[in-house]
């Protein structure tokens, strides 16, 4: 079940767990101040700045196929695609306050927003 403030999403590749499953339906919350905040006190942040989203993404997906948890060597583990796709995702979701995105007709050029679907989705 989806909330307010929670948007599904389908992953382009979809995370494969240790057993061989793949994983590509979750679910992302809106961010709070304290999950922007939160990771700067973290070792691994600290120690490397580029780890900020891993440990902010894991944060804010609350599901994601049947995982029972989803942290940060979820999100290392996810193939470079779909860790780009929630990066946008977060940052359209968090930043702009919605999943759309401004797209011109390719025959009458006129500008229009769009839905974001998830993959596979009509």
């Amino acid at each position: 079940m989806v909330t307010a403030g929670e948007f599904p999403f389908a992953l382009p590749a979809g995370y494969t767990d240790e057993e061989g499953r793949v994983h590509r339906e979750g679910v992302m919350r809106l961010a709070t101040a304290y999950d922007e905040i939160a990771p700067l006190n973290d070792a691994r942040v600290r120690g490397n700045p580029g780890y900020l989203v891993i440990v902010l993404l894991s944060r804010v997906i609350v599901r994601l196929g049947e995982l029972k948890q989803v942290n940060t060597r979820v999100v290392e583990g996810m193939m470079s695609q779909d860790f780009i796709y929630l990066q946008d995702l977060y940052r359209r979701l968090n930043e702009q306050g919605h999943p759309r995105l401004p797209v011109n007709c390719p025959h009458c050029q006129e500008q229009f927003e769009v839905e974001v679907q998830p993959p596979g989705e009509a």
